[in-house]
């Protein structure tokens, strides 16, 4: 890693790959385009730093439900990138940058995505909140793993619903938070929570209460297309009344642009569960008999949402659709538009920024197939040799193996390979650079 500049307080910084990492990295490129998954784990076995080899691995090992494996072989990822890391470079400090648009930085964010994915489903969603913080604090600005999309939930899961309410007031008036679904219901639903804590005055919980109201309401009239499928996800019956209104009715999920669907199944997706409590649901129910009796008085608010509904959402960025190629929410991931569905999705550099700046020339990345969904990509990125059914031709015998014999080799390799090569062996070749004993700081 290198200090490319410093200006505002602010350090920007780059990993490096050396001449001899370069000649690994094209060579893992080569094994990726060989259509031979065998050949990555030949690759760590001679290289067993290489990072985007170990992510690779990572995300099989997930796959065939080898958790343990998997969560490993990102920590050593980590600790290779660690060892790298310049005397200046800070995790904490909040003030230290990485451009996603470098290929050597895509792989620190990657591996801090993917740990904090295994902290989270490990049922540690503090530690994964901190995780989701450095994220975004590397490049806030561009947020290029979008992860205003999850730290709302995060903190939700965490409990530390101060946090996200003073990240809204502080965040909105620059980045129209509320204009994100998942902040414009998570918000509010914090401020509810936080006025249910017993050890807090009366004043204080009145008043959150009183927020969260207010918010919920301004959320359900610009986000009318989430009410009935959270119900439908919290196995909630609505009354007559709300599941026969036009406003909350079909029309209101059909009239979505799609973007604003794509968010919203994102969302519904992810955080559903937390709604299930019988008192936030009390509570909901109040505030969209509020919210009709509002609509159908004639409330200008309704209609300006309307409005702002079909000018905002029409088409997602890019960093949105790489947020829901990683989540792997398929609610989301279905919701995504062709142009994004009918590429290959690579594990190790999922939907590249068009304006990557690239430090050395690599050879061109040749994509075995031009054409399928979103998760047959992803599969074919990790398993060159995968098929879904149906694609191949019905010749019967050898033609008629079974799609998941590819990954299954690949894992029997990749346990050969653990077991049998040690990672912190002193006599392993190219372990020179990674000095310490894999403890982190």
């Amino acid at each position: 890693m290198r200090l490319l500049e410093s200006k505002k307080g602010l350090s920007c910084f780059a990993f490096e790959h050396s001449e001899e990492y370069q000649q690994t990295q094209h060579k893992f490129l080569a094994a990726v385009e060989s259509m031979e998954p065998n050949n990555i784990v030949v690759l760590l076995q001679t290289s067993p730093y290489h990072v985007d080899s170990l992510l690779q691995l990572s995300d099989a090992c997930r796959f065939q439900d080898d958790q343990e494996m998997a969560r490993d072989l990102v920590e050593r990822a980590l600790y290779s990138m660690e060892c790298a890391f310049h005397p200046l470079f800070s995790l904490t400090s909040g003030t230290c940058r990485l451009d996603y648009r470098r290929p050597e930085n895509r792989s620190f964010y990657l591996a801090l995505y993917k740990q904090m994915s295994f902290l989270e489903k490990r049922g540690c969603p503090r530690t994964a909140l901190e995780y989701c913080k450095l994220i975004l604090s590397l490049e806030p600005d561009e947020d290029p793993l979008c992860m205003l999309l999850l730290v709302d939930h995060l903190a939700l899961r965490a409990r530390d619903y101060e946090y996200l309410i003073r990240l809204f007031q502080e965040w909105e008036a620059h980045r129209n938070l509320s204009q994100l679904p998942n902040f414009a219901f998570s918000v509010p639903l914090a401020y509810f929570l936080l006025s249910q804590q017993a050890d807090l005055p009366e004043q204080e919980l009145s008043s959150a209460r009183e927020k969260a109201s207010l918010l919920v309401r301004q959320a359900l009239i610009m986000f009318p297309g989430v009410l009935m499928p959270l119900l439908e996800c919290c196995s909630v019956r609505p009354d007559a009344a709300v599941a026969c209104h036009p406003f909350f009715g079909p029309n209101s999920e059909i009239s979505q642009p799609p973007a604003l669907s794509q968010l919203v199944s994102l969302y519904l997706g992810r955080s559903h569960f937390l709604w299930k409590e019988p008192a936030i649901m009390s509570w909901l129910e109040e505030n969209v008999r509020e919210v009709l009796q509002a609509v159908d008085a004639g409330d200008p608010a309704v209609e300006e949402c309307e409005n702002r509904r079909k000018v905002l959402y029409q088409r997602a960025p890019r960093n949105i659709h790489r947020h829901v190629v990683l989540s792997e929410i398929k609610e989301a991931v279905a919701a995504l538009p062709p142009d994004v569905t009918t590429q290959s999705v690579m594990g190790f550099d999922p939907l590249p920024p068009s304006d990557t700046i690239y430090s050395y020339t690599r050879p061109e990345r040749l994509s075995p197939v031009s054409h399928g969904n979103t998760i047959a990509l992803f599969f074919r990125s990790l398993l060159p040799s995968y098929t879904m059914e149906g694609e191949r031709q019905e010749d019967g015998g050898a033609e008629g193996l079974d799609h998941n014999q590819g990954l299954n080799r690949l894992m029997l390799a990749v346990r050969d390979m653990m077991a049998t090569f040690h990672f912190h062996d002193p006599e392993a070749p190219h372990e020179d650079h990674a000095e310490g004993d894999g403890e982190w700081d």
